[in-house]
């Protein structure tokens, strides 16, 4: 009961925070007389003024909140950043829902996005960041369960190591046109080899820090 009451804490939390975080963009979009089909050529700052700096300073201020559910809701910094996997992962993939819900868009999985601005343009077809977040999702929430269950999760250089390499294929992936973007062009072909790569790497160093969990526990 314990775990799923955390689990529904964290949902709820990341799905409400979705909805703030698509109306601010529906009301900036409408602020600024676009529509969600204008992403591209992207807008510059000088068209929009000081609004590019508190964009990023939101898009910053998204990610120290989801990092603090994470925080406040675990014990260890594994069972922390699993939380925060999870809310990370709802949030994103609620943030497409609300704006689905709100203005029709996206209009399918194919759909190109600027994911985010820091510290470059991140873009991609939407089917590749909510991918990202199924995974964040699945693992962080087996890892929290068995965490709660009272399995210790020990992450050694080899699991950090396919994490931390993973992690940086796909923001390769997700950036790799940046300089394109940039400078007011559109998106060309998305990477995917790269972005696959990257998440297989990931996933196979999160299925090795539970196993070692599970077989610890056994041992002991």
């Amino acid at each position: 009961m314990m775990f799923r009451n955390r689990a529904l804490t964290v949902i709820v939390f990341a799905v409400a925070m979705a909805y703030l975080e698509s109306a601010v963009v529906v009301y900036l979009q409408r602020a600024l007389a676009i529509t969600p089909d204008q992403l591209f050529p992207l807008r510059g700052p000088e068209m929009v003024g000081d609004l590019a700096a508190i964009e990023v300073g939101r898009e910053f201020a998204t990610l120290v909140m989801l990092a603090g559910i994470g925080w406040i809701t675990g014990r260890s910094w594994l069972e922390r950043l699993a939380w925060a996997a999870v809310a990370f992962g709802v949030w994103d993939v609620f943030y497409y829902v609300w704006l689905w819900i709100f203005v029709g868009w996206p209009h399918s999985p194919g759909t190109w996005d600027v994911l985010f601005l820091i510290p470059v343009p991140w873009i991609g077809p939407i089917w590749a960041p909510v991918a990202v977040s199924g995974a964040l999702i699945g693992f962080g929430l087996e890892a929290a369960r068995r965490a709660e269950g009272g399995i210790a999760l020990r992450a050694g250089w080899r699991e950090v190591g396919l994490g931390l390499a993973g992690g940086l294929l796909v923001v390769l992936s997700f950036t790799a046109d940046a300089p394109r973007i940039m400078a007011g062009g559109l998106p060309g072909w998305f990477p995917w080899p790269l972005f696959v790569a990257g998440m297989a790497s990931a996933a196979w160093g999160a299925v090795l820090v539970l196993r070692r969990g599970v077989g610890e526990t056994r041992a002991a």
